[in-house]
């Protein structure tokens, strides 16, 4: 790529991003709005605008490059970041759109909890950008036909509300009734393996230039044993692709699902066997099968595990819901590994500890925290042993003790659901910036009210489609003041701390 420029990194950050934001998002309802209308061919050509936008394109080209969390995994073309010149060259590359050719995928195995290994398949730079291209295309399309019980990788929604709907379903009327609930734990083998390719593209609403580009990059990921199977894990419109595939599962019977992982809610009277079979016609049309062995039926007075927490109902009719065994161990088994390794300072030890401890709990916030089976007391115990070998007063080792092990507060089952039929591309602004500011806690929320859930350095809404950081104002991240602290978009967060770096 070229070579860094001072003046291509002014250009890019002045590009009137806010205005971009707004013209792809009017597009985005307007798709939204023609396929709640069943104007689908209104909603292809609406589409098509999207895939010529320079805005879209130019977002696309921020997500992938400067905003994703993966923004420095390389594909096969070992390109793993790119700088503000060959940023603006991408947006040339990406003219002619209906020929894109996507390039092969570089395969990196995962090991898996169980021991097996699981292929992460990333594309290359260029292709992740088109396919965030596509996604700005098809999701607005696709949250128009989703299920309300689908959670999974779909923007406005979380984890969290899937968690809520469990309780609402198990907490039950009638205390007899409850109890005799069960749950089948369904677990499809392979999922994103073996998603058929005919299937996805059959269900796809979109213009033909676009669905041939996603046919190849489809092919392009596939395994010699399956040539016609499989949505390769690591592209960004993946997930999409396989709540696509998997859509109007949830309608078989009374369920909630977070991408391939489901609970089938079962009354007394219900036939499993019967529900299990629609449920395996409907993975069969779909080159899909259920996982004999990890598919399980279980009664609620025993509990069931899902998305990291363990649900039960209690003999006396009261339901509960905890973090699970397995994911209190992987927890620990991470704070252990940076609390006994000692290449690391006391500094790094801190910094490395407060994030994965504050995210912990941040994400068990609405669960049943009491109790010492998930109290974090030795976990801090031995953080104290290591701190007994630092020159540092008893009050300082009490202070560092009280930033590397944060407290955050919860409310069992106090999460308030999204409504069932709301979509971040309905148009209803209000709404979702209110549930935004729900997603945050602390100082966050009151300088979230305070700025009028705007951005100081952009002037957008600080909505669900960016993730938002605290700026220290004095660069003193030790003070935590109110007046010393501003929230906004991460890019403009970025963009500070990059103007900063380069007047050193």
């Amino acid at each position: 790529m070229v070579r860094h420029s001072t003046s291509a990194s002014e250009l890019w950050s002045r590009l009137p991003w806010r205005k971009f934001k707004r013209d792809l998002f009017r597009l985005q309802m307007r798709i939204f709005k023609a396929v709640r209308n069943g104007e689908l061919v209104k909603a292809r050509k609406l589409q098509k605008l999207i895939l010529k936008s320079r805005a879209a394109k130019l977002l696309a080209i921020r997500q992938i490059t400067q905003l994703n969390k993966g923004k420095k995994t390389a594909g096969v073309d070992g390109i793993k970041s790119v700088d503000f010149l060959g940023r603006f060259q991408i947006l040339f590359l990406l003219n002619d759109i209906q020929k894109w050719e996507p390039g092969k995928l570089r395969r990196i195995p995962v090991p898996k909890k169980n021991g097996k290994i699981r292929i992460l398949s990333v594309p290359t730079i260029f292709d992740r950008i088109w396919q965030c291209l596509v996604k700005f295309a098809l999701e607005p399309a696709y949250e128009a036909t989703f299920s309300a019980t689908s959670y999974g990788f779909r923007t406005g929604r979380s984890q969290h509300d899937a968690q809520k709907v469990i309780f609402q379903k198990l907490k039950g009327t009638t205390t007899k009734t409850n109890l005799k609930k069960r749950i089948i734990e369904l677990d499809i083998k392979k999922c994103f393996d073996r998603i058929s390719h005919e299937s996805i593209m059959h269900e796809l609403i979109a213009p033909v230039g676009m669905k041939t580009g996603i046919w190849r990059s489809l092919k392009a990921g596939v395994f010699p044993d399956f040539p016609e199977q499989g949505c390769p894990q690591g592209g960004v419109f993946s997930p999409l692709l396989a709540n696509i595939a998997l859509n109007g599962i949830e309608d078989i019977h009374n369920s909630v699902r977070y991408a391939d992982d489901m609970v089938i809610i079962l009354k007394p009277n219900d036939n499993e066997k019967e529900i299990l079979n629609k449920i395996k016609e409907f993975l069969s049309a779909r080159g899909m099968e259920i996982s004999e062995e990890k598919t399980k039926i279980t009664p609620v007075t025993d509990g069931f595990t899902f998305l990291g927490w363990l649900f039960k109902v209690q003999k006396n009719g009261k339901f509960r819901c905890v973090p699970s065994a397995e994911n209190y161990k992987e927890f620990s088994r991470k704070c252990k590994n940076v609390i006994n390794n000692s290449c690391m300072s006391l500094a790094d030890k801190e910094k490395t500890l407060k994030p994965i401890v504050r995210g912990w709990r941040n994400y068990h916030r609405f669960c049943q925290m009491s109790g010492s089976r998930f109290s974090l007391w030795f976990l801090q115990k031995r953080f104290h042993y290591t701190l007994k070998k630092t020159t540092l007063s008893r009050q300082e080792k009490v202070d560092v003790a009280k930033r590397t092990f944060p407290v955050v507060g919860y409310k069992e089952n106090a999460f308030v659901n999204v409504k069932t039929t709301a979509s971040p591309y309905d148009g209803d602004l209000t709404y979702w910036v209110g549930r935004n500011s729900k997603n945050y806690s602390g100082k966050t929320v009151e300088l979230l009210k305070s700025q009028n859930n705007t951005c100081p350095i952009c002037g957008g809404l600080l909505l669900h489609d960016e993730d938002v950081q605290l700026h220290h104002l004095d660069g003193n991240h030790d003070n935590w003041s109110y007046v010393n602290l501003s929230v906004m978009h991460r890019s403009c967060h970025q963009y500070i701390h990059m103007t900063q770096k380069s007047t050193d």
